[in-house]
């Protein structure tokens, strides 16, 4: 069993006389998902409507991934296709549900030493802070947004590992990394509900968007209980009822910070 001892475990111990321990679902979650405040909103609703007791283990993608292929969880929510498609493939989901989607965003230093903001696409945005050596944050954890970094700098005709000191990989979640850029004045991307939501700006904003390859979408794989028995299969499926109705269409179009949107229900 992976060992859980560096995730961040968040119970919400719903009970009632109708429940039982037995109906809570281990949700894997991304941290972009969390930071968002989203599972704040949806999850005591989910609980009045279904009974279902979530616990949520806020993890990168990768790492959600790698607790549901060893059965630690019942269901992960990730975004990173062409790695879930994968999971699937390999037998360790059962299907891929998409549930909503936000966009990424390049964030940097208001005074954008590497002229950014100019740029017309996301390829010419990561050519400038490589050809200007531009302080730049990594998550380098393995997660949706980390692989997603590393599509862009592929698809820019960039390695990664053949960069110097400016290029940081941290290894931390969305919100460490974005401390981190903010105590830096560098360069990051970062999904745009966890930059809403995040409270410690300093001198950064939005440099870029817009660029259709920055899409974002979140998905719902329940762990595949022929290659797990034990998943409680019965419960995500209802937990993936509630998340493709109208209600959570509702709750997720309508959560916003300071009037702006942080997903988009596309759940069919």
């Amino acid at each position: 069993m992976i060992k859980l001892f560096k995730l961040l475990l968040i119970t919400f111990p719903f009970f009632c006389s109708t429940t039982s321990f037995s109906d809570s679902v281990k949700l894997a979650v991304t941290t972009s998902f969390n930071n968002s405040g989203l599972s704040d909103i949806l999850l005591p609703q989910i609980k009045s409507d279904t009974g279902l007791n979530i616990k949520l283990l806020v993890v990168g993608t990768g790492q959600a991934m790698r607790l549901g292929a060893a059965g630690d969880v019942d269901a992960i929510l990730v975004h990173s296709p062409i790695a879930e498609e994968s999971f699937i493939a390999s037998g360790y989901g059962s299907h891929r549900r998409e549930i909503m989607y936000n966009d990424y965003v390049i964030i940097g230093p208001r005074w954008d030493p590497a002229n950014v903001r100019s740029s017309q696409s996301v390829q010419e945005a990561f050519g400038s802070i490589n050809r200007t050596s531009a302080t730049f944050i990594s998550r380098g954890d393995d997660s949706g947004t980390h692989k997603m970094e590393l599509t862009l700098w592929k698809s820019s005709n960039f390695n990664p590992d053949d960069f110097g000191d400016w290029y940081k990989s941290v290894g931390s979640g969305m919100g460490a990394s974005l401390n981190i850029g903010a105590s830096l004045g560098a360069y990051i991307l970062t999904d745009r509900a966890s930059w809403l939501n995040f409270k410690n700006k300093s001198d950064l904003e939005i440099l870029f968007q817009g660029d259709k390859l920055l899409f974002n979408q979140y998905s719902f794989i329940p762990i595949n209980p022929i290659r797990h028995k034990h998943v409680k299969y019965k419960w995500t499926k209802k937990l993936e009822n509630w998340l493709t109705s109208k209600t959570a269409e509702i709750m997720i179009n309508s959560y916003k910070i300071d009037g702006q949107a942080l997903f988009q229900f596309n759940a069919n």
